[in-house]
């Protein structure tokens, strides 16, 4: 039978994380299984915790769903930019389950170890993960910021909504545009949503190493060779449709080995 490692309650000013209060100390900010109905989820990691624990220590309120097999306890809540959902089902050993939103910047051992870090628990408690062994989960980034706004959108939230509808974050849809505001929030993010996309790009080159990432986007997308300046309307709207694919593809598989594909962007 697995161990279950403690985890503290909440600390004594921490508001439930279903009433988010701007300035509030809890790390957490809940949503709920309506609310998240659609979320695409990717498995994370089973923890040595038992999921009330969970609850209580970042207080969550769990709702209760079923399948084929029996009845299912879930949380979905936002922490540190990432969309999580907690899980333990009746059918299962003891332990949590934790899985992530499908999309956006994708470093798992950097997502895991914001959630341990409010837990108060250590990378021991990590029973197994999907992105398998070696992983270092020695450092534990620093806790969440307890004096921090919570973030309207998670990164992934901010992404998916981005690319579906550009218009709402800039006055005209073009590549100058478009990879100027993503540099923008980029920096304000602390480089949560492009952190190793250059380098990604560059091996997927396997040159222009030297380069800034919106260079490197613009060599895969023209393959043959950048059109004159200024570019027409049709190679502007190209260039813009070839960044959200790269993007994508950085987001899906950012731990893959790029050079093991196609040098050029498939249009």
């Amino acid at each position: 039978m697995t161990e279950l490692i403690y985890v503290p309650d909440a600390e004594g000013d921490w508001e439930p994380a279903t009433e988010p209060q701007e300035g509030g100390r809890n790390p957490a900010w809940q949503a709920s299984m309506f609310q998240s109905a659609a979320w695409p989820l990717s498995s994370l990691a089973l923890l040595s915790v038992d999921l009330d624990a969970v609850a209580r220590r970042l207080r969550l309120t769990l709702e209760t769903s079923w399948d084929g097999h029996g009845t299912v306890r879930a949380a979905f809540f936002v922490l540190d930019g990432t969309d999580f959902v907690v899980t333990h089902h009746e059918g299962d050993a003891p332990g949590t389950h934790v899985w992530t939103r499908k999309g956006g910047p994708v470093d798992p051992a950097r997502r895991l170890g914001g959630l341990l870090a409010a837990l108060e628990v250590g990378p021991e408690a990590v029973s197994y993960s999907t992105w398998g062994a070696g992983t270092d989960l020695s450092h534990v980034p620093a806790a969440w910021g307890r004096g921090r706004g919570k973030p309207v959108w998670s990164c992934q939230e901010f992404w998916e909504n981005f690319k579906k509808r550009p218009g709402m974050f800039v006055v005209r849809v073009s590549f100058e545009t478009v990879t100027g505001f993503l540099t923008g929030y980029d920096v304000a993010a602390e480089g949560a949503l492009l952190n190793g996309f250059r380098e990604w790009l560059a091996a997927r080159l396997v040159s222009g190493w030297n380069l800034v990432w919106w260079a490197l986007v613009a060599e895969l997308v023209f393959p043959e060779g950048r059109p004159a300046e200024p570019w027409s309307h049709e190679d502007d709207q190209h260039a813009v449709g070839g960044l959200f694919r790269l993007l994508d593809e950085f987001f899906e598989h950012p731990v893959g080995d790029p050079k093991a594909g196609s040098p050029t962007l498939q249009t």
